[in-house]
């Protein structure tokens, strides 16, 4: 069993995966959104060559806990992936932060801008999932 963590944005999807011993995350790729349709088929594509039995999608609420249109959007899209994807359990997961925390990784990193934009959103999941991974553990 795989757990997938999915970034949900307007232009594009980050995407990480679990190892199989649900320890630690990987970052897998950027889905570039085009279409519901085409998402829905890339991220088909990922569940069925991992064998992904859950999806946590990246909740991003307010710093004061509040659910704004980002959280709303992000709760609708997860919702979806239930319907399309019943065999997988759908969780939303507090995600504030993530992108900042992925953003100064690779600033750290010295990652030029122009590449950190292409996988800003990919590292985002990846935040995502280890935080959600590493709640399972009680870490």
């Amino acid at each position: 069993m795989r757990i997938l963590a999915l970034d949900v944005g307007d232009k594009t999807i980050g995407v990480a995966v679990s190892d199989e011993l649900l320890l630690t995350a990987q970052g897998l790729q950027v889905i570039r959104r085009h279409s519901l349709e085409s998402d829905l088929k890339s991220l088909n594509q990922v569940i069925t060559q991992y064998e992904v039995q859950e999806i946590v999608v990246g909740f991003p609420k307010n710093m004061n806990g509040t659910i704004g249109p980002r959280g709303e959007f992000s709760r609708d899209f997860a919702e979806m992936l239930k319907s399309q994807f019943p065999h997988c359990a759908v969780r939303l997961w507090d995600e504030r932060l993530s992108t900042v925390a992925a953003e100064k990784m690779l600033i750290s990193a010295d990652v030029r801008r122009s590449e950190r934009r292409k996988v800003i959103d990919k590292m985002a999941a990846v935040f995502i999932l280890q935080g959600y991974l590493d709640s399972r553990h009680g870490s």
